[in-house]
């Protein structure tokens, strides 16, 4: 089978499908002529320029009459006209190329026609001498053109002959042996044979004809419809056979294959209205609308102008078809050739159909002019007044000379203003004058309701008090649907007195007593200042449509105008359980809207906890999957009777998303009602209140939550913020093990900065861990001349009783701000502390030291009670407690100092000072002394 194609052999043994072989053919054809393209132009470009052997004259050789003329001149002949051999040999082009007898009659054609060409030219040379001189002198180029013309015109139609049966003449009567095999049911046989045929002229199409055939008598359409396929794809001419197959294509449920074999039937026929009909029908099953509506368009245009019933029930549909999907202007387009093609032909269901798509595009003008010409409605307009006066005749041919030379500027003039108004202005004014409008008894109550809701939107009220009484006289109950239009379109103009009647009407009905009725009648009241019966119509909504977002909004809002404050929360209870919100993503979006607005309301109305409820519920919506990441759940509780939300830390492992990625994508799918900067808002909103009422845990796990939010957390102004919500909860809390994660990081990125600083003092004091030596000495590493860094490193190796590492750090504090009086204390108290060590040497000088950097803190801090207390206090220490009795008396007599932010009792050391005087008093053994101090300083 060396002869087939790769796309064939790869189709017969099963490894593609159809579409795929129909693809790869279409492919290797498109590369082939690409091919024969490029070689005929290089044959064009290896053309010499010859006249003794190829100058071809008859016609059966290719050539055109025009270049036979051509030819003759230059040779200086008078061309016979062609004979009907010559044209009956012309047209015998029906055998294939591979067919060698076709072959050697060609080319023993060509030499007897180049024979006679050469005797023709050489008999004319022996009569004309000057001309075949003149004639030798200018063919040399046209010579050329010639023979490349000849080239060209040979290609062409050979490309232009018929596509016959390419089975060569040698396997023909094994192709015949094969179907009378097939006749007398010897069915092997013929299979042989056809398989026989196919390996050695894959390209024919007959062997698989029969085989097909074989096969669908044998039951198995399978193998016949594959092999059918093969056939017309190799002889794809026969509409017929593709319509056969399509049809055989639909029995197996194929409808794709069937769809792509009627469009190579169009291809071959393309006005055939069958079969674009099926193929349209073929692809409206499948749900392809606009191929399906393509089809359609070729059908109208194909359409007879007999065929016009036909024509006006496919323009219908397909309008109708158009309208169902959305595409207003195609179903307009639709139904507007209709109208044009067909007007006798237009029934009052396509003019209902076409005032309903004009006035469902607003374009109310043309609704009317449809109604005006087809439905016989007839607008009344007040005749135009004449002003012209009567002028002798010498003035009148003045003016209208003057009239003359101003029109062409008067038009252009008028285009601008054209231009400038919009068509609504323009609507306006043309139909601002109709006066009256006269309808005949025939029109149908459709066509009414639409010309009286045309009139609405084009403000002309005049006529409209007969036309609606006349509607509103018959029952509601049957024309129900055109009340509730007539009542919209007054509602969209603000004619909410015109609209009341309808609406009321239509609630009072049995068929029409429905909640979309009733929203609209509510509105209406609400409009016209009813508060009351307003709230009455909402609430009849919300109980016959529950889930109505805006019903239940907008009664909420009337319920809080009229002091009805649980009616209204009442009203904006949730509207679906916890599973519907799970799954559905609109569901979720329209309870999110109605939390949001009751959130507000509880807030407005001081409901603090409630409020925060609403909340939490809000934002776990939007935290669901970074909550499960931070291991943080929502629980109900019950606080004082009543049940509230709170946020616990899960002790049991929450279940694990699967997909993380693709829960978040849906939960931001559902929760996209409100903007992130909206959330954020909502979040921060949330914090504040939950610190407001104590709830400080609640409000660090809610931190712990969003900063697992990656919409949060990628922000990075958003994030500190985070960070600093979740540092002042968790101080609140007393949680100085959290506190103390978040002023790290932050200490981390702002080195420099004092008040974090501060704010570490005091966590490291309260917190009593040790582990923040460690991170200080690693920063200062990193950072060795920030001064914070050094001073806090000197504090923790005093503590730690590294007194020799502690005066390294106090010392370059010093160095760097020596006028800084607390170095200076440092300093000498760690003097202090090393001379009091046991074995120390030149404790003395250790002494000595000590005071000179004491003195030195005296005089830059001065006399005051902070100083003098101090002084005592190193004395006390290493044992004169002579010396210190005196510095402490002084301290007494000294008052506080006065800070600004901090009140005098925290600054006050006088029970200090008593307390350690009365230490000195006690070891002296003067209690008396002692307890003196004690109750005039120490007792509260």
């Amino acid at each position: 089978m060396s002869g087939f194609s790769a796309e064939l052999i790869d189709y017969l043994e099963g490894r593609i499908t159809f579409e795929e072989f129909d693809k790869r053919r279409d492919e290797r054809k498109a590369k082939e002529s690409c091919q024969e393209s490029e070689e005929v132009a290089e044959d064009e470009e290896d053309v010499q320029p010859s006249t003794s052997a190829q100058g071809p004259s008859k016609a059966e050789e290719g050539v055109s009459p025009g270049v036979q003329l051509a030819f003759a001149s230059m040779l200086g002949e008078t061309p016979d006209p062609p004979s009907s051999e010559e044209e009956e040999d012309s047209l015998s082009y029906v055998d294939d190329e591979n067919d060698e007898d076709y072959k050697v009659d060609e080319e023993e054609k060509g030499r007897k026609a180049k024979v006679e060409v050469a005797g023709k030219t050489q008999r004319r040379v022996g009569g004309r001498e000057s001309e075949e001189q003149e004639a030798e002198d200018l063919s040399v180029g046209d010579v050329f053109a010639l023979e490349m013309e000849l080239n060209r015109e040979n290609k062409k139609m050979m490309k232009e002959r018929r596509n016959r049966s390419k089975l060569p003449r040698a396997l023909r009567g094994l192709m015949g042996e094969a179907n009378i095999r097939y006749a007398r049911g010897e069915k092997d046989d013929a299979i042989m044979m056809c398989m026989e045929i196919i390996r050695q002229a894959p390209l024919a199409y007959e062997p698989f004809s029969t085989l097909a055939m074989i096969y669908e008598d044998d039951e198995d359409m399978d193998k016949a419809l594959q092999f059918g396929l093969i056939a017309a794809h190799l002889n794809p001419s026969d509409c017929e056979e593709w319509v056969r197959l399509a049809e055989m294509s639909l029995e197996q449920d194929n409808i794709r294959q069937a769809i792509v074999c009627y469009t190579k039937a169009i291809k071959y026929d393309p006005t055939n209205v069958r079969y674009l009909w099926e193929r349209s029908s073929l692809h409206m099953r499948v749900g392809e609308h606009k191929q399906c509506m393509d089809g359609y368009r070729r059908i109208l245009s194909l359409l007879p102008m007999e065929d016009g019933e036909h024509f006006m029930q496919l323009s219908k549909d397909m309008a109708k078809s158009y309208y169902e999907s959305n595409d207003l202007p195609s179903a307009l387009g639709v139904i507007e050739d209709a109208l044009a093609r067909h007007p006798d032909l237009v029934s009052d269901d396509v003019i209902n159909m076409a005032a309903e798509l004009y006035t469902a595009n607003r374009q109310y003008n043309k609704a009317l002019q449809v109604l005006v010409q087809f439905a016989g409605v007839v607008l009344i307009r007040p005749e135009l007044k004449s002003d012209s006066i009567d002028l002798p005749q010498e003035e009148q041919e003045e003016q209208a000379a003057e009239t003359t030379t101003t029109t062409e500027e008067e038009e252009k003039k008028n285009e601008e203003d054209a231009k400038s108004k919009t068509a609504e202005e323009m609507a306006a004014e043309e139909n601002g004058e109709i006066k009256d409008v006269q309808v005949p008894d025939s029109v149908p109550v459709d066509l009414r309701a639409k010309l009286i809701v045309c009139l609405i939107h084009l403000q002309v009220y005049v006529p409209l008090e007969g036309l609606v009484s006349s509607l509103m006289e018959q029952s509601p109950e049957e024309i129900g649907d055109l009340y509730l239009d007539v009542g919209e379109a007054y509602l969209e103009k603000g004619e909410y007195l015109s609209a009341l009647p309808l609406l009321s009407a239509l609630v009072i009905s049995c068929k029409y007593n429905l909640a979309v009725v009733w929203l609209r009648h509510a509105e209406c009241l609400k409009a016209l200042g009813h508060m009351e019966e307003a709230a009455e119509s909402f609430t009849t909504v919300v109980k016959m449509a529950p889930q109505h977002l805006e019903a239940r909004l907008s009664l909420a809002t009337l319920q809080q105008q009229l002091g009805r404050p649980e009616c209204a929360l009442k009203a904006l209870e949730s509207m679906y359980d916890s599973e519907t919100l799970a799954q559905d993503s609109s569901a979720a979006q329209k309870e999110l809207k109605l939390l949001l607005h009751r959130s507000t309301l509880l807030k407005t109305q001081g409901q603090i906890q409630h409020y925060l409820d609403a909340m939490i519920t809000m934002i776990s919506m939007l935290l669901k999957v970074a909550m499960q990441r931070a291991k943080v759940c929502v629980r109900s509780v019950t606080v004082s009777g009543e049940n509230h939300l709170r946020l616990l830390k899960a002790k049991d492992m929450l279940p694990e998303i699967a997909d993380q990625e693709a829960a978040y994508l849906d939960n931001t799918g559902k929760t996209n009602v409100l903007s992130r900067e909206d959330w954020w808002q909502l979040l921060v909103s949330c914090l504040l209140t939950l610190c407001e009422v104590e709830r400080y845990e609640e409000a660090e796990l809610l931190v712990e939550s969003a900063m697992e939010f990656y919409s949060f957390y990628d922000n990075k102004p958003r994030r500190k913020e985070l960070e600093f919500f979740g540092l002042s909860a968790t101080i609140l809390d007393r949680n100085h093990y959290k506190a103390y994660n978040y002023i790290r990081l932050m200490l981390m990125e702002n080195v420099d900065r004092s008040q974090l600083w501060n704010i570490f003092n005091q966590l490291t004091i309260t917190s009593q861990h040790q582990r923040h030596h460690r991170f200080c000495l690693r920063l200062l590493l990193k950072h060795p001349d920030n001064h914070a860094l050094c001073v806090l490193c000197g504090h923790n190796a005093m503590v730690s009783g590294s007194f020799k590492h502690a005066l390294g750090q106090y010392v370059q504090a010093f160095q760097t701000h020596p006028d800084n009086p607390l170095h200076s204390l440092c300093v000498g108290l760690t003097f202090f502390h090393m001379a009091s060590q046991k074995y120390v040497a030149k404790r003395h000088t250790v002494v000595l030291q000590g005071f000179s950097f004491l003195w030195r803190y005296v005089e830059l801090r001065g006399e005051c009670q902070e100083s003098m207390y101090n002084l005592g206090r190193a004395l006390h220490q290493i044992g004169l407690t002579h010396l210190a009795i005196h510095y402490y008396q002084k301290a007494l007599t000294l008052p506080a100092q006065k800070l600004e932010g901090i009140t005098d009792d925290q600054v006050d050391l006088r029970r200090e000072i008593a307390f350690n005087l009365s230490l000195i008093y006690q070891a002296s053994g003067n209690l008396e002394m002692a307890r003196q101090l004690i109750n005039t300083h120490c007792i509260i």
